[in-house]
């Protein structure tokens, strides 16, 4: 069984997914930083592919995208460092990334290193439906690899209903209308969002992610879905690590506790 099913089978309520960019700060702190994520009890892993317009980010995952590809960060390098990492790594492990440096390496080629290293699902944001459908869903499901479609404030419910039909894994509940990293605290107006999209009773679990940051973000909004994404805390947090374990410990530790 994948394990994203498996997981969310396991675990209905405040699954954490921690995000951070391959190659930074240094391009060989990917495996040590996935081994630190799960040891301080995060349910998911989110690595970011480098990219060198990531239009969904805001500033701080832009700096970090900008570091890994000047480190020599790529789809190759990444998989190479990826090849024993389920000798160390047992939760379920997602890429985060954009179509174009994943069409150049070739969809197939990569759906199959994906299952080849242990890579559980993707999240492509500049991905259309109609393309994934058309085109890829057939390799993701050869390669067993869950798809992730995002929705925002400004999704119709007709919408989030047909990415809901075909979606597996989990649905991303982008939790505004902005780039990622770009505020904090959760608003009356994102409740209403959150309690709207519960109310559908949509099949696939949700996370929320955009502005989620610490214990009190987490806490909130882990009451109107399956849990949350965080990213541009993290990666502030590691940015400067000079001990990337027991930063990565006490960070996580202390949004879970």
């Amino acid at each position: 069984m994948n394990r994203i099913d498996q997981l969310f089978q396991q675990k209905k309520e405040r699954v954490l997914s921690i995000y951070f960019t391959a190659g930074f700060p240094k391009l060989e702190d990917t495996l040590p930083i996935m081994e630190a994520i799960e040891a301080a009890g995060a349910d998911i892993i989110e690595i970011g592919i480098p990219y060198s317009d990531p239009i969904a980010d805001g500033p701080t995952i832009q700096d970090s995208n900008m570091i890994a590809l000047e480190n020599g960060m790529s789809l190759k390098v990444l998989f190479e460092q990826l090849k024993e990492m389920r000798k160390t790594v047992s939760i379920p492990v997602v890429f985060m990334g954009y179509l174009n440096p994943i069409i150049q390496y070739g969809m197939e080629n990569f759906c199959a290193k994906c299952k080849e290293v242990g890579v559980d699902g993707l999240i492509l944001p500049d991905l259309p439906m109609q393309q994934f459908l058309d085109e890829f869903k057939g390799l993701f499901d050869k390669y067993e690899l869950r798809n992730t479609f995002l929705i925002s404030p400004q999704t119709s419910e007709k919408r989030i209903r047909e990415i809901d039909q075909h979606s597996n894994g989990f649905i991303y509940m982008v939790s505004s209308h902005s780039i990622t990293g770009a505020k904090t605290g959760i608003s009356d107006e994102q409740v209403t969002y959150f309690e709207r999209v519960a109310a559908m009773d949509l099949k696939n679990p949700r996370l929320i992610g955009f502005g989620i940051s610490d214990a009190e973000s987490f806490s909130k909004v882990s009451q109107y879905s399956n849990g949350a994404i965080i990213g541009s805390s993290f990666i502030k947090k590691i940015k400067d690590s000079k001990n990337l374990k027991e930063d990565i410990k006490t960070y996580i530790q202390e949004v879970i506790r």
